[in-house]
């Protein structure tokens, strides 16, 4: 936060802009171009406007397919919502045993004066299940944490 004032209220500090993670998948029925681009749009729509997004603010988007979706870029979803200025790249996701099928990730880097914790993440249709909370993150064994101190006291030392 700056401490300036903002002009328009004068009782609130006027917010730094920063560039923010916007997360979101959703996933598809079958590999079908259609059906790609249809739940791209959607899932991308749905960000726009739970976030209050301006697309001129976006910086970059990455999109991501499980290896099962190859019949089209998710990218051209957002070439057809008029997103002509950003930088867009396609790439495949890991393939994780168990992992969830035909699903399309994003990532939006945005520039925006809200906060991290102000950022609406969305997670639709069979994507629900990919963060019902943050509750499933495993726990770090003793001797990993012991080398992130050991990281942290050193950077703590280097700056």
């Amino acid at each position: 936060m700056s401490n300036e004032k903002d002009p328009q209220n004068d009782d609130q500090p006027q917010r730094l802009m920063m560039c923010r993670g916007v997360r979101g998948a959703i996933t598809v029925g079958s590999d079908r171009e259609d059906e790609i681009l249809e739940a791209t749009r959607e899932l991308l729509q749905a960000l726009v406007a739970a976030n209050e997004m301006s697309v001129d603010d976006i910086a970059s988007v990455y999109f991501t397919t499980t290896p099962d979706l190859t019949s089209t870029y998710p990218a051209y979803a957002a070439r057809q919502l008029g997103w002509y200025d950003a930088a867009l790249l396609c790439g495949h996701e890991m393939a994780v045993p168990g992992g969830l099928v035909r699903c399309v990730r994003v990532l939006i880097h945005w520039n925006t004066a809200k906060t991290a914790k102000e950022i609406v993440h969305m997670y639709l249709r069979e994507a629900h299940s990919l963060r019902p909370d943050r509750k499933n993150v495993p726990p770090v064994r003793p001797r990993q944490m012991s080398q992130v101190e050991a990281a942290v006291k050193f950077l703590a030392m280097t700056l």
